[in-house]
């Protein structure tokens, strides 16, 4: 049996004098303050986690047997034809086979939590800085503020921890690590983002003994967290850059019903195809967030981030894959928030799809075309509704079998995502409940949104980089 985790000394929180003059100079070390804005259940999600597995196969299979076999008869599955006139337009309801199938071993495969993490008696990786950076335009002040004192607090954590802020001029905030790229600066091909970031980079003159954790402005990580990026630098010493879980629970949760929802699935999404990436291929086949992204001194400088792309997390990702760095996975959570409006929510989801149809490389963009693809899977099951009540063919039982699975496989990925978002929060387990019949339904208009920004994407793509409202 494994020994549980014992958290290094080093990284449990240190709040002597001697610590706090090791850096005199920041401002996160002048506020003593006792008050904790970055609270949430990680030890208790991660925990879950690590026996989820077992639910989500009985689940997925379960629920896929069930809709199959038992409610068969309801839905007109027959047993007597392999192939009917109505097959002909269910054909589309197979096209996110190979997404499911995906996310379904992602599931059922054990998660990377502290459970299976065991460091007892291994020689620590040298770790100069370790860089918790924000990176804001720095228009949204109050966006700005939020995570600063959320996270000023975690430089009392470890002594090469840094927090910082990085905005664009004009934009600087007095009393806070803030670092301003000035407009004089200019890169290759990069914008925004990227070029703040390359910046940064060549302003902290990083060495392969720095590590920096990027998160957007409205993202916020807690202690835990934080002790387990520490114990990946020390310890996983074959990985150079990672990423753990996001959530978006942070702000305004479940003020609007639909975004909340709709980004239930991204957490799904990291609990199971991501999850599949970093723990066990270690190469980011499927790219990479631009938050929750820790990456290595060594790694920034071999890449840069003079990239020029809508995505430039994913091109940095797989830059660095070309250039032979491996990525591994971290057992912590950033918590942030969706998006404000219909607008946002359509251009964010718009500059992800251009995006990443636009990189050079062959994976991004045979995973922009199964995206794409998805219209086609929604306006199929648009028709089948429509058709079915004209035609009255039922589907022979091994379509449906493939088909359910697929149904079945995208509602647990949103009430996954809920129900562990719900969890971290705290939220009373009856309204957990409530919870799951909503989201079940309000998934479905999510789905129609994804695939109205992809149709948007393709008819109106971005000219530029769009910040959205949150």
């Amino acid at each position: 049996m494994r020994s549980p985790i014992a958290v290094p000394a080093a990284v449990q929180p240190v709040v002597t004098q001697s610590s706090v003059d090791v850096k005199p100079s920041s401002n996160a070390l002048n506020d003593i303050s006792e008050e904790r804005t970055n609270l949430g259940n990680t030890s208790l999600v991660m925990n879950l986690l690590s026996e989820m597995w077992i639910l989500n196969v009985f689940a997925i299979l379960g629920g896929t047997w069930l809709k199959v076999f038992y409610l068969g008869d309801i839905q007109e599955y027959v047993d007597t034809d392999l192939w009917n006139y109505g097959c002909y337009w269910k054909l589309g309801l197979l096209l996110p086979l190979p997404y499911t199938l995906i996310c379904f071993f992602g599931l059922t495969l054990p998660f990377r939590t502290p459970k299976f993490l065991v460091y007892e008696g291994e020689k620590r990786r040298r770790v100069d800085n370790l860089y918790i950076l924000t990176v804001t335009k720095g228009d949204n002040r109050e966006a700005v503020y939020r995570a600063w004192n959320a996270h000023k607090h975690l430089e009392r954590l470890h002594p090469a921890i840094r927090v910082h802020v990085l905005t664009d001029e004009p934009y600087f905030f007095e009393g806070i690590n803030c670092y301003t790229c000035p407009k004089s600066f200019t890169t290759g091909s990069s914008k925004y983002k990227a070029r703040a970031l390359e910046w940064y980079r060549q302003t902290m003159n990083f060495t392969e003994h720095d590590w920096i954790l990027h998160l957007d402005e409205e993202s916020v990580i807690d202690d835990e967290s934080v002790k387990r990026i520490l114990e990946f630098i020390f310890y996983e010493k074959d990985y150079h850059f990672g990423q753990g879980v996001i959530f978006y629970n942070q702000y305004k949760y479940w003020t609007n019903w639909i975004f909340t929802v709709a980004d239930a699935l991204r957490v799904g999404d990291d609990v199971s195809r991501f999850q599949l990436q970093y723990t066990y291929f270690h190469r980011p086949v499927f790219g990479a967030h631009g938050s929750f992204l820790l990456t290595n001194g060594l790694v920034e400088n071999a890449v840069t981030w003079d990239l020029g792309s809508l995505t430039e997390d994913y091109q940095f990702a797989m830059k660095a894959w070309d250039r032979g760095f491996r990525c591994g996975k971290i057992a912590g959570i950033v918590r942030e928030q969706s998006p404000l409006d219909l607008i946002g929510f359509m251009k964010q989801r718009r500059r992800w799809y251009v995006g990443i149809r636009r990189l050079p490389n062959f994976l991004p963009k045979v995973w922009a075309f199964f995206w794409s693809l998805g219209i086609v899977s929604l306006f199929a099951t648009v028709a089948s509704i429509g058709l079915g009540f004209k035609f009255h063919l039922g589907t022979p039982r091994w379509m449906a079998l493939l088909i359910d699975f697929n149904f079945v496989n995208f509602v647990w990925l949103y009430v996954l995502g809920i129900f562990l978002q719900d969890l971290d929060k705290g939220v009373n387990p009856l309204l957990m409940l409530v919870r799951i019949p909503i989201t079940i339904v309000v998934q479905f208009i999510a789905v129609v949104m994804e695939g109205c920004a992809v149709m948007y994407g393709i008819v109106f793509p971005p000219a530029d980089f769009d910040v959205i409202k949150k």
